[in-house]
């Protein structure tokens, strides 16, 4: 099989991912911070190592600032839901995923918040600064965004958005989930309040793991009360971090394959990853280009892209393009809407999808070729 599914979970991981997974599970797998014997501790101290290499990659400065949660929806309801009032006025764009989209629908049709939602300039999904900042308003509490679309691949300018944001002292929320492990992210020079990322994708972790970084100033409600460990005889949810986002037991085991998969990025560089999924993304747009019966989505240059090219085949609906990919090809790829319906909407695709190839750091220019190649074949018994 060819994996080019990797804007929805990362495959294969490195080696030392699934070793420490198997490790932990047969030499310390006990709950961290509730017992102080020797597996407990063990366990919390793989958690701890987990959050210190965070904070290296995303240049957070206190560990206890970051809360695991089990993959990037949670994080993101519990951003949106904690931090929002009634009155509030939240600027967004029309490239989100719907764990962003169908929050702050539900507390607008509740009468809670109001928003609205940027569009692109153009179909390659280009979003500038001065469009989210034009829609500021009095009464703008929040600006969510992704760092790049999990359609299109398009990278948005997050880093200048947060100091726009900074500057009109509105809270800043970035979805990491395309991005994470591939991106730059300095959350302290780019001026991020809060940062949600999912452990499986790009940071090459198991699925089931994810976190929310909150900025020091951030206070938020909990939106989930439980067990933390912590100050047990109160009845209400502790407000300090990471307790207030870490409810029940940890999925530990997963932690520890996040902290692998951290390792390796760190030690492999996000700028390495990133030339590589650029190179071979070069090279498969190159020999799709000029197929007149292939539409492609995804604009394709340095940093304009985190691993993404969307098309269609004329006269197909993607899900049967992608159906003759896996069935007489063996290549996976994700057809369909992508759970960001404004998106498709924007780019007219909401009757087809699209074809989604999502390259991992591990793919091979032989794969590439190959995936080409299986294209341009589907495309030839396409209609003209």
């Amino acid at each position: 099989m060819v994996y080019l599914d990797n804007a929805a979970t990362s495959f294969p991981k490195p080696p030392e991912v699934y070793d420490r997974v198997l490790s932990f599970m047969r030499e310390s797998c006990a709950n961290p911070g509730r017992s102080s014997h020797e597996m407990a501790r063990a366990s919390a101290n793989c958690i701890m190592k987990t959050r210190e290499s965070l904070c290296q990659l995303f240049n957070i400065s206190n560990p206890l600032q970051i809360g695991f949660t089990p993959n990037a929806t949670l994080a993101l309801n519990m951003a949106i839901y904690g931090i929002l009032k009634k009155g509030d006025h939240v600027i967004t764009t029309a490239l989100e995923h719907n764990s962003v989209l169908r929050p702050l629908y539900e507390l607008k049709k509740n009468g809670v918040i109001d928003y609205t939602v940027v569009t692109p300039k153009n179909h390659f999904g280009t979003i500038e600064t001065q469009s989210i900042m034009r829609a500021v308003r009095t009464n703008t509490k929040l600006i969510v965004v992704t760092a790049s679309s999990n359609v299109i691949g398009a990278i948005l300018p997050y880093g200048e958005i947060g100091d726009a944001a900074k500057r009109k002292g509105i809270t800043y929320l970035v979805d990491a989930s395309q991005g994470a492990g591939v991106l730059d992210f300095d959350v302290q020079s780019m001026q991020i309040s809060m940062l949600a990322f999912p452990g499986h994708k790009g940071l090459l972790g198991p699925q089931g793991t994810g976190g929310l970084y909150l900025d020091e100033s951030i206070s938020l409600r909990p939106i989930i009360q439980g067990g933390t460990g912590s100050r047990s005889f109160e009845t209400v949810q502790p407000l300090f971090m990471p307790d207030i986002i870490e409810s029940g037991t940890l999925n530990t085991p997963g932690i520890a394959g996040l902290g692998a998969g951290v390792e390796f990025i760190l030690k492999t560089g996000t700028r390495n990853i990133l030339k590589k999924k650029e190179f071979l993304l070069e090279r498969l747009y190159e020999r799709l280009a000029g197929n007149k019966k292939i539409r492609l989505f995804s604009r394709i240059g340095p940093n304009q892209n985190c691993g993404i090219l969307a098309l269609l085949i004329n006269g197909m609906d993607s899900s049967e393009a992608a159906n003759l990919l896996d069935s007489r090809y063996h290549i996976a790829v994700r057809p369909g809407f992508h759970c960001a319906p404004l998106a498709h909407k924007f780019l007219k695709t909401e009757k087809t999808g699209l074809v989604r190839i999502s390259l991992g750091y591990f793919n091979t220019s032989d794969e590439i070729q190959y995936t080409a190649d299986s294209l341009l074949e589907i495309a030839e018994g396409s209609p003209a």
